[in-house]
């Protein structure tokens, strides 16, 4: 058995949920903080038999996609210290961080 943990981005975490459902798969939803932009993520907790991880590692690749977004970075403005100008610069998000762990024992009481 495996453990799979899907770090999502909140935009994606929905489609997915109800994806994976779909498809059989048991999903636990944990509401996250990522420390890069500080935006909302997901944890999803997905255990699953060697067999099916391949098939839920798909879905998991097939619904998180990766897109282009503004965000602002602060800047130093020259000559004047502790102040900064924010400026927009463009950043990769969504995705998926996954972890493949094996599963020792699983109880469901």
């Amino acid at each position: 058995m495996k453990l799979i943990i899907a770090i999502v981005q909140d935009e994606d975490a929905s489609r997915l949920v109800s994806t994976l459902m779909n498809e059989g798969y048991g999903v636990t939803r944990l509401a996250t903080t990522g420390g890069f932009l500080r935006a909302g993520n997901t944890t999803l907790l997905v255990g699953v038999d060697d067999e099916k991880c391949q098939g839920a590692l798909d879905v998991i690749e097939k619904t998180c996609k990766c897109r282009k977004q503004m965000a602002s970075s602060p800047t130093p403005v020259a000559g004047s210290m502790g102040v900064y100008v924010p400026y927009p610069i463009e950043v990769t998000v969504g995705g998926a961080t996954v972890f493949v762990l094996d599963v020792d024992q699983f109880k469901k009481f």
